[in-house]
């Protein structure tokens, strides 16, 4: 945004236009014990060039992926993003468009979405899907909740190894709800022991790989639900389901996910973009929207929003959600990213991410450390340090390796323990050098 300060006259014309004689007439109402008695110490204005300048030379004190390379991932991953993606999303018909409640005057937007639901589908092995969630964690919750509802029951079991960020925010919403969670213990880094489980219980969920790259038993999770009469909600990586069954193949009744992985830049943290499908029965219980196709009175394709059942703008005491906002930009760029890799793509993508994993695996632990869990993992394991993972991770840093997630502020038992991540687009000198250094810092 161009840097446009307003000049004397420009306050003085806003001031009479509002009906007040100068700016300290608008803060009237804070009391005067409150207010500065001398202008705080703030640097003289700059001009724009020289406002630039300043703020590049703050920004450099961050550190970037331009600068480390990065193996830390943790539910958001460093992943190469076709130029397509950005050349059609910075399209101003589609950067500035909002809710599309006029399908007359909506439908390129509407086909977006309608392709996104339908890839979504078809990655998860599902029904259908929806559009216009948060993000992965909130998909989550929504879909735990929703299975609250179709069963009538008050509890929800959750598995000890889903991402714990997603388990607080489920346990956010589920705290204003007066619904109870029940954890499901791991053990070597899987769900595995059901047994606890029982018919109070409305679902089990289960992050596919889970939050230590642990590919989970989802046919036993399945067995589990069928046995206590509960709903299976998978948390699913999108891209790990180009190339594993998907949970749709176990019959899985609700899968949710983040689809940053598809095409969304890891920004700081945002934005993102949930995912959300499951089988047709449901289809008037989800949160969000769903963008329908259907013909004119000409028999010409069209597209309309067929279901919001989140129903805010309408009956709010009937919604089913109070997700109120619109994440279709960020579904647009995914279904480009998945447009433009195609099925064939996908599944390159997903098995490059398991080769470098592999590899990763071979060369860190040859280079002094251990493998934590021993089951099958996708792009991501943890790794058991002789000393301090806080430690490792800071000196790596300095040395440009972002290492991992130190695993420690999660799971006391985990102190030592690094969550490492290799994406498709690691490449064998980075693993090599990052093995490298690991074992050089692990020799002092």
């Amino acid at each position: 945004m161009p840097y446009v300060p307003h000049t004397e006259q420009d306050v003085a014309d806003m001031l009479k236009t509002i009906g007040v004689k100068s700016i300290d007439d608008l803060f009237i109402d804070i009391p005067d014990n409150l207010k500065l008695k001398e202008q705080p110490n703030i640097p003289n204005r700059l001009d724009e060039h020289a406002l630039l300048g300043k703020l590049q030379s703050l920004s450099e004190q961050n550190t970037d992926l331009t600068r480390v390379t990065c193996f830390l991932g943790a539910g958001i991953y460093d992943k190469f993003i076709p130029s397509t993606v950005g050349a059609v999303i910075s399209r101003g018909e589609f950067l500035t468009a909002y809710t599309p409640y006029q399908p007359e005057a909506s439908q390129g937007y509407l086909q977006t979405i309608y392709e996104f639901q339908s890839m979504v589908a078809e990655l998860y092995g599902m029904d259908l899907a929806n559009a216009s969630m948060y993000d992965g964690s909130t998909s989550m919750a929504e879909a735990a909740i929703m299975a609250t509802y179709i069963k009538k029951r008050s509890r929800i079991a959750c598995a000890s190894a889903i991402h714990p960020h997603y388990k607080k925010v489920l346990g956010t919403y589920t705290w204003s709800l007066d619904l109870d969670v029940d954890t499901i213990p791991d053990s070597n880094g899987a769900t595995t022991d059901y047994s606890a489980l029982t018919e109070e219980h409305a679902c089990i969920v289960v992050q596919y790989p889970n939050f230590y790259g642990v590919i989970e038993d989802l046919a036993e999770a399945r067995k589990a639900a069928d046995r206590i009469g509960a709903l299976l909600v998978v948390v699913a990586d999108p891209t790990a389901c180009a190339i594993l069954p998907p949970p749709g193949d176990f019959g899985a009744d609700i899968v949710v996910g983040e689809g940053q992985p598809l095409g969304i830049p890891m920004g700081y943290g945002g934005p993102l973009l949930g995912l959300f499908a499951c089988k047709e029965e449901y289809v008037r219980l989800i949160p969000g929207r769903i963008v329908g196709r259907t013909s004119d009175a000409q028999g010409r394709s069209g597209f309309t929003m067929t279901l919001r059942t989140r129903e805010q703008d309408i009956r709010r005491e009937k919604a089913t959600s109070n997700i109120c906002t619109n994440e279709a930009l960020m579904a647009l760029a995914s279904t480009v990213y998945m447009s433009a890799l195609g099925k064939n793509g996908m599944t390159s993508v997903a098995e490059s991410t398991v080769q470098n994993t592999q590899y990763a695996i071979k060369q860190l632990t040859a280079a002094g450390a251990k493998l934590r869990f021993d089951g099958k993992v996708f792009g991501e394991f943890v790794l058991e340090l002789p000393k301090s993972a806080d430690a490792v991770r800071d000196a790596l840093l300095a040395q440009g390796i972002l290492a991992g997630l130190p695993l420690g502020a999660y799971d006391p038992t985990l102190e030592n323990c690094l969550l490492v991540a290799v994406t498709e687009i690691r490449t064998k000198a980075q693993i090599d050098d990052f093995a490298t250094k690991l074992a050089k810092e692990l020799a002092n």
